[in-house]
C-alpha cells in the first residue's frame, strides 16, 4: 500500500485528510515540519500533501529538504488563492503539482492517482535511461552466449512470482544486477528495490538492519526504525553476501521466511512480510552446509530457484557486447574515447578478468583516461594485462587453421575433453561453458568413451 504524509498547520485539515485517505492509502499527518522531515528520515513515502506555509516556515524550503532526502518523493503543494505565484515556484523547485484551499476532496483521490503513476514511470524511465535495451539484453543485462541466454529465460520466468531466489557466481559478476532485472522487469517495480550486505554490516546490528527495533529496544534506540523488510514494503530485498550471515541470524531470518511474518527488536507485535527475498553469494553454500556454516533448511528455503552468473572468461563470446556497453556508459559520463584499437582489442579479448565485470569496467575507465585521443590504445591499457598478453598481441597466426585436416567428430570430442578437464569434470559447469543441455553432454560423453577414470 502507497503511503502519504501530509503536513499541515491546522489540526483539522490534517485530520479530514487523513479521514478521507486511510480506506485508500497508509496516511500520516502532522502539523510539524520537524516530525515530517524525521518521519521521511525514518522510512519511505511515496506522496506528500504539503502546505505551502507552516506557521511562519516556509513550504518551498520544506519541500527541498524533503527532496534531498528522497528524491522520489512526489510533492503535492497546498495553498491559499493568493500564493499562486509561490506555488509555481515550487513546481519549478520540484512539487508535481499544487491545489488551492479549500481542497475539493471529490478530485483529490483522482489527482493522487496521476502523481502516482507519473511517479512510477519517472523510475521505469529512470533505470531504463541507465541501461541499454536491444536484442541482447535483458533489464541491463548484456550477453548472446548460451549461458547468458539461459540467464535471461530463467529471469523472465521469474520476474512476476514470488519465488525466492538465490543468485551465485563469482566477485564481480554481477549478482545485483540479476536482482534489479527481476525487480525492474516484473510486477513489484513499482515498490522499493533494498539492498542489504549481510558482510558490510557487524553482527550486533544487522538484525537491526533487517527487522527494524522499537524504541527503548538496546541502549542507543532512542526512536523506532523500520528494518529493510519493512522498507522494501512489496517490492524486493536484495541479500547479498549470504553466506557471511552469522549462523544465529540465519535461524531467524529462515523463521521470517516460513512464517512470512517479521518482528521488529523490542516489540511482540509480528507485521506481514510482503516483499520478495533475492539473495546472492560467491561461495559454495552446500560446502557451508557441511561444514555447519550455513544451515541447511535456510538454504534450501532461499534456493527455491538459482540463477548462475558464469565468469567472463566462461562467456569470451560475450566480451564485445561488454566492451561496446561500458564504452557507452563511460562517454555518457564525459568521456571522449569511442573506440579501442584492434592491437588493444586483441589483448583484452585474451585476457582472463579474474575480477569479472568489475575488473572490465575499472580496466576500460582507467584505459579512457590514460588515452590521449579518441581511441584506446595498447598502451593506454593497464600494465598487468598488457604484461600478460604481450605474446598474443604480436601474434598473427590463426589458431583454427590448427584444425584443419580433423573431422568435426574429433573437435567436437577434443572440445567436449578439454573442456571437462578444465572445470575438473564437473558436468554442470562443461554443459554450460558448451551451450548444451546436461543430458546431451551425458550422451556426447557415452558416444565418445569420455568416462573420467
Amino acid at each position: 500500500m502507497e503511503r502519504i504524509l501530509i503536513l499541515d498547520d491546522e489540526i483539522s485539515i490534517c485530520t479530514s485528510l487523513e479521514f478521507a485517505l486511510e480506506d485508500h492509502y497508509e496516511v500520516k499527518a502532522t502539523t510539524e515540519p520537524e516530525q515530517a522531515i524525521e518521519w521521511l528520515k525514518e522510512s519511505r513515502f511515496h506522496l506528500c500533501l504539503l502546505d505551502l506555509r507552516i506557521d511562519g516556515v516556509s513550504g518551498i524550503d520544506v519541500l527541498q529538504e524533503m527532496k534531498s532526502i528522497q528524491k522520489d518523493l512526489v510533492v503535492i503543494i497546498m495553498t491559499a488563492y493568493g500564493s499562486i505565484a509561490t506555488s509555481v515556484e515550487a513546481i519549478k523547485k520540484g512539487a508535481y503539482t499544487y491545489l488551492t484551499k479549500p481542497l475539493q476532496m471529490e478530485g483529490l483521490l483522482s489527482i493522487i492517482d496521476q502523481a502516482l503513476e507519473y511517479q512510477e514511470l519517472n523510475q521505469r524511465v529512470e533505470y531504463l535511461s541507465q541501461e541499454l535495451e536491444e536484442k541482447y539484453r535483458y533489464e541491463g543485462i548484456v550477453g548472446k552466449s548460451p549461458q547468458m541466454k539461459k540467464v535471461f529465460e530463467t529471469l523472465d520466468k521469474l520476474k512476476d512470482l514470488d519465488t525466492n531466489v538465490l543468485v551465485y557466481g563469482e566477485s564481480g559478476t554481477g549478482k545485483e544486477l540479476i536482482a534489479k532485472a527481476l525487480h525492474y522487469s516484473g510486477n513489484r517495480k513499482k515498490y522499493p528495490f533494498v539492498a542489504l550486505n549481510c558482510a558490510a554490516i557487524p553482527e550486533n546490528l544487522l538484525e537491526s538492519e533487517l527487522f527494524g527495533h522499537k524504541k527503548g529496544a538496546f541502549s542507543g534506540a532512542v526512536t523506532d526504525k523500520p528494518g529493510k523488510f519493512q522498507y522494501a514494503e512489496q517490492g524486493t530485498l536484495f541479500l547479498d553476501e549470504i553466506g557471511d550471515m552469522p549462523i544465529g541470524l540465519q535461524a531467524k531470518l529462515l523463521r521470517v521466511l516460513q512464517e512470512k511474518e517479521v518482528t521488529p527488536l523490542g516489540s511482540n507485535k509480528p507485521e506481514v512480510l510482503k516483499a520478495r527475498v533475492v539473495a546472492a553469494t560467491n561461495q559454495d553454500l552446500k560446502e557451508a552446509v557441511e561444514h555447519g556454516k550455513f544451515r541447511e533448511d535456510l538454504y534450501y528455503r532461499l534456493n527455491v530457484v538459482n540463477v548462475f552468473l558464469p565468469p567472463l572468461r566462461e562467456i569470451r563470446q560475450d566480451l564485445p557486447l561488454f566492451f561496446q556497453h561500458f564504452m557507452e556508459v563511460l562517454q555518457k559520463e564525459g568521456h571522449q574515447v569511442k573506440k579501442i584499437s584492434e592491437e588493444a582489442m586483441k589483448s583484452m579479448l585474451a585476457y582472463d578478468y579474474p575480477g569479472n565485470i568489475r575488473e572490465l569496467s575499472n580496466i576500460l575507465e582507467a584505459a579512457c583516461v590514460m588515452a590521449e585521443g579518441d581511441i584506446i590504445e595498447w598502451q593506454d591499457l593497464p600494465e598487468n594485462l598488457r604484461q600478460q598478453n604481450t605474446d598474443l598481441v604480436s601474434k598473427k597466426t590463426n589458431p583454427f587453421k590448427q584444425l584443419v585436416g580433423f573431422s568435426l567428430e574429433e573437435i567436437e570430442k577434443q572440445v567436449i575433453f578439454e573442456t571437462l578437464q578444465s572445470q575438473n569434470g564437473h558436468r554442470k559447469k562443461t554443459a554450460d561453458i558448451l551451450g548444451i543441455s546436461e543430458r546431451g553432454l551425458r550422451n556426447k560423453i557415452n558416444r565418445y568413451g569420455l568416462h573420467q577414470s
